[in-house]
């Protein structure tokens, strides 16, 4: 992502028009300077003018598509013959105008509902047909704490999609947003090139790929820079079960990700991204909902909890206060079964980035029981909730 050139140098005085042209064959760009003026956004193959005015002073330009200036879409204009004065600061340099900073969290509605956890049945077809459109949109994702999410069919994260080994999946994408985006299944293993590829607003592409092998698989927008596409909503499961996995009372699934708060109503805060800085640490997309609307359970019920670590950057290492795990299964495979006659147990669930598996527990008496990431700052952030366990 670049400008070419990225800088001119002209006379003191001179008045200066610059032709943007959109030679991207798949991302939209536009090219905005210090003090407020800029192009639209163009799509690839668009152009237009940009009148400057007459330059006295450098300026600094970059395209304002998020992320973009920082993977090096920035353009210099230098001023000779006089000396140049700074650059009057604008809100990308301003912190505190452009970026949030201490965000406190409001109180939860009476009525608040929390996005349901439960995982979807698994039915009979093997044949799974989707259609996941790319839509930008405001919603909340604490009490009182709004951004501009980019989405898969509304939500973030997106649907959760249930499989068996050997399904097959047909995942049309539409991009119904302002920018580029794509689609990766970490469930199929094919070559990228062109189901991955990034497509512009207004196009679509068909994914078709057979799941072979068990997981809980992340999917998400791999277009770049991807932290920032992850980090502002674009990731989901895709849960292929285990052959013969045994039946259980209750299953859960708890994806955690991270929200890099920009401005209220904004989209990501880039900055925040590569400094890993994280405003929120949420599960399904909300901070604290669980808290505040528990997840049902009873004494002596088996409960299995699928967990994902979305990021885009940290890590997890899920627990149940006052539980013990005597079965947990991460990246394809058994660390520890109940069936297997031993005595040991598990208290966390250790998951990096994009790593996923699940848990199962019994709770031996009522109560409630907390559930939160033991990384505790994590916890702090937003990444806890509680099992509400009846007789």
């Amino acid at each position: 992502m670049r400008f070419f050139p990225s800088e001119v140098t002209v006379p003191a005085g001179t008045r200066l028009v610059i032709d943007l042209v959109n030679t991207d064959d798949s991302e939209v760009h536009d090219l905005v300077l210090a003090g407020g003026m800029g192009t639209a956004r163009l799509a690839p193959g668009e152009s237009a003018t940009l009148d400057a005015g007459v330059v006295t002073t450098e300026l600094d330009g970059w395209c304002s598509v998020v992320g973009h200036r920082q993977m090096g879409m920035v353009f210099t204009v230098h001023v000779e013959g006089e000396a140049a004065a700074p650059a009057a600061p604008t809100p990308e340099d301003n912190h505190p105008a452009g970026h949030a900073t201490d965000r406190p969290m409001g109180e939860f509605d009476p009525d608040f509902v929390a996005r349901d956890a439960v995982l979807p049945a698994l039915g009979e077809d093997t044949v799974h047909e989707l259609t996941l459109t790319v839509r930008e949109q405001q919603q909340e994702v604490a009490p009182g704490i709004v951004q501009t999410l980019w989405t898969y069919n509304g939500t973030a994260p997106g649907p959760i999609l249930h499989g068996r080994v050997g399904d097959v999946f047909e995942i049309t994408l539409v991009n119904d947003g302002t920018i580029g985006h794509s689609i990766d299944f970490h469930a199929g293993a094919l070559a990228p090139d062109r189901p991955m590829r990034t497509i512009a607003p207004g196009e679509s592409l068909v994914y078709r790929f057979t799941a072979t092998r068990a997981g809980i698989w992340m999917y998400h927008c791999s277009t770049m820079p991807m932290s920032a596409h992850i980090a502002n909503g674009m990731f989901g499961a895709l849960i292929i079960e285990p052959p013969d996995l045994p039946p259980v009372d209750r299953s859960y699934v708890l994806v955690q990700s991270e929200f890099y708060l920009g401005a209220d109503g904004g989209e990501v805060d880039v900055d925040k991204v590569a400094a890993e800085r994280p405003d929120l640490v949420v599960f399904n997309g909300y901070a604290d909902q669980y808290d505040a609307r528990p997840l049902p359970a009873r004494v002596g019920e088996r409960v299995r909890v699928w967990v994902l670590d979305a990021g885009p950057n940290r890590p997890t290492s899920f627990h149940v206060v006052g539980g013990q795990f005597d079965t947990t299964w991460a990246e394809g495979a058994y660390l520890l079964r109940s069936d297997d006659g031993g005595t040991g147990g598990s208290q966390t669930l250790a998951l990096a980035a994009a790593q996923g598996g699940f848990v199962e527990l019994a709770f031996p008496e009522a109560g409630h029981y907390p559930f939160v990431s033991h990384v505790m700052v994590d916890a702090e952030r937003g990444a806890r909730g509680v099992f509400e366990v009846s007789p």
